[in-house]
């Protein structure tokens, strides 16, 4: 078995989100792997701009949230050291986004967040279920505890 060469890691800056980098900085120190990470806003409204769904993080914007999702992201990407190279903001539909950057940076393991839903919650689906069913790459879950 090859050990993981490309980590990409889906965040959502929930409380937890910091656990699930830690776990993902981990597994990538420990295969001396490429560790990317990978943010999709599918909840803030997007203003009219000329970049389509790929947001230059390099770039600045006169939109207020937008830039706070921005300096999230590049904050997390200098904790874990990730090259600016290896950093996306998308906007979209996060597990579509997750799977196609996925693809195209040729990623052999995706980490997400997972709150293990039950009942209604597990047959809407979530991002965690979604990507684990549609990647072709391995995806590992980090169990989050409910609040």
């Amino acid at each position: 078995m090859k050990d993981y060469q490309h980590i990409l890691l889906a965040v959502d800056y929930s409380e937890q989100g910091v656990y699930v980098a830690e776990k993902a900085r981990s597994l990538a120190y420990r295969y001396q792997a490429k560790l990317s990470i990978i943010h999709v806003l599918d909840n803030i409204p997007m203003p009219d701009t000329n970049y389509g769904t790929v947001i230059p993080l390099d770039q600045d914007s006169s939109d207020e949230l937008l830039e706070a999702e921005k300096a999230k992201l590049m904050q997390l990407g200098d904790q874990l050291n990730v090259d600016l190279a290896n950093r996306w903001m998308l906007w979209g539909v996060p597990k579509q986004e997750i799977i196609h950057i996925a693809e195209q940076e040729q990623v052999d393991l995706i980490v997400v967040g997972s709150h293990g839903r039950h009942g209604l919650a597990l047959l809407l689906g979530s991002t965690a279920n979604s990507v684990l069913h549609y990647a072709k790459c391995d995806v590992m879950a980090i169990r989050l505890q409910d609040a």
